[in-house]
């Protein structure tokens, strides 16, 4: 059973744009950690004596936020992680959409796009048409280009590009990861965790395509230079040039949208902790110790030869035919009762195909949950285990926030934090609300992203008055405290 646990919020800064990663590193130079800032429209703050401070504001590069008909999105800076090594060589990494990148989008207008508003795609399991979908003209039929960059802290205090990692071609608007960047402690190999490119029920299947870079978790070897400074646009492994290709492995697939990756040490090896955002049933966080990547180059020599490459060690968390722990479900109104939903599997033969391989999710909370002591959810924002000992009841958990309760939403909107456990058993595990005192009045309080320092011992979270990006300066950062 898990103890019922109250926290307290501390703002550490206010007024600022929508935050989407936080955490600590030590500049060059300097003796203290500091805590990092990312904001969703390209700036990046540090605390520094209490005073908040800009390390780079690369706003221009981002692409433009919005559309006509709706402010939601979720492009943006989306990564920022620094090298093991950033207080001797300055290195540092950002994931964000560009500018001047926007497309048309993957899907064919129809009345909603051309409302300006993004494309939402149900398949009809009456409609094998619906079920088969492939994404083509990718040279055009595309909604945005994310990038992954290694930037340079120079002697002189200025960030510098240094090169370009990669450039990817989304297919629409959302599920392009937030936290997406992090290095792994077990490899020293950056770590990018990729939604499945978005619109809902992923139309092409893309998270388990083997080709496909959405809907993965990807390792870039970046002590490898491969001496290509403005690679290609690609929406496939097989598409990038072999240089790069030898950088990537591939740890994971069946990735739907993901708040990062976080590692917690627990004797000489790692537990690693994904969360995945659901569709319309449960949001889910799983956890894995051991795995076996594949090299990229390995993934398309067996695409080549039309061979299965040897998946075993290999980790699939079973999206698109399983939301979680249950096989994907669409969800509609019953005509004869309009109180009850009827479920429909969505697709059937997928979950028939990833039924075995698939890893079980550690714990998983649902959108709609009457049970005392718990709560509906909408979408995991954050996932980030705790060692420190301030908050003892914590100690060795995994805490994580979802962006707003859903309590058939009456205004003002709260977020929620909560936590779970690793059992001994590996079964699926409870989750308990964690309490927070912090008033926040009538204001609206999204809960937008979870961070921590280096050693795991503070908590950060961002919260949000409003859930458009659009909306400027409604931003909080807390730190979590006893």
């Amino acid at each position: 059973m898990l103890k019922k646990v109250k926290v307290s919020l501390r703002p550490i800064v206010g007024k600022i744009n929508l935050p989407t990663v936080l955490k600590t590193a030590i500049l060059p130079g300097d003796s203290m950690e500091r805590l990092f800032i990312a904001t969703q429209v390209g700036e990046i703050f540090y605390i520094g004596n209490g005073v908040i401070r800009t390390f780079l504001d690369i706003r221009p590069r981002i692409i433009k936020l919005g559309f006509s008909g709706g402010r939601y999105d979720e492009r943006g800076l989306l990564g920022l992680a620094f090298h093991p090594e950033f207080y001797y060589n300055g290195l540092f990494y950002l994931h964000y959409s560009v500018a001047g990148t926007q497309g048309p989008g993957a899907l064919p207008s129809s009345e909603v796009s051309r409302q300006g508003l993004p494309e939402f795609f149900k398949p009809n399991p009456c409609d094998p048409r619906t079920l088969n979908l492939k994404w083509i003209n990718r040279e055009i039929q595309y909604d945005h280009i994310d990038t992954v960059e290694e930037w340079i802290l120079q002697s002189n205090g200025q960030p510098q590009k240094r090169r370009t990692l990669l450039n990817l071609r989304r297919p629409f608007f959302n599920h392009n990861g937030v936290n997406s960047l992090n290095f792994s402690p077990e490899t020293g190999k950056l770590v990018l965790t990729t939604g499945d490119g978005g619109s809902g029920y992923d139309p092409f299947n893309s998270s388990q395509d083997d080709m496909e870079i959405a809907g993965k978790i990807i390792e870039i070897d970046v002590a490898k230079n491969t001496f290509i400074n403005n690679p290609p646009a690609v929406t496939r492994f097989n598409e990038l040039p072999a240089p790069i290709q030898e950088t990537l492995t591939v740890i994971a697939k069946g990735v739907r949208n993901i708040p990062g990756i976080s590692f917690q040490r627990f004797y000489n090896q790692y537990i690693k902790y994904v969360g995945i955002v659901g569709q319309d049933l449960v949001e889910s966080i799983f956890s894995f110790v051991h795995y076996k990547p594949i090299p990229v180059p390995q993934l398309i020599q067996a695409s080549l030869m039309k061979s299965e490459p040897d998946q075993e060690g290999f980790i699939n968390f079973g999206w698109r035919g399983w939301e979680g722990a249950f096989p994907t479900s669409i969800i509609r109104g019953c005509s004869a009762n309009p109180t009850l939903d009827e479920k429909t599997i969505a697709y059937y033969n997928d979950a028939v195909k990833t039924s075995v391989q698939r890893l079980q999710p550690l714990t998983s909370y649902f959108h709609k949950d009457q049970r005392p002591d718990k709560f509906g959810g909408t979408a995991l924002t954050g996932v980030q285990s705790y060692m420190g000992n301030g908050i003892p009841d914590l100690t060795g958990s995994v805490v994580f926030t979802d962006f707003a309760r859903d309590e058939e939403s009456q205004p003002p909107i709260r977020g929620v934090l909560a936590y779970t456990r690793v059992r001994t058993d590996c079964k699926l595990n409870d989750f308990s609300v964690i309490e927070t005192d912090y008033n926040f009045g009538s204001q609206s309080a999204y809960y937008a992203s979870l961070g921590t320092n280096l050693d795991q011992t503070r908590l950060y979270l961002g919260v949000y008055g409003s859930m458009n990006g659009t909306d400027f300066n409604q931003g909080t950062v807390f730190e979590i405290v006893p």
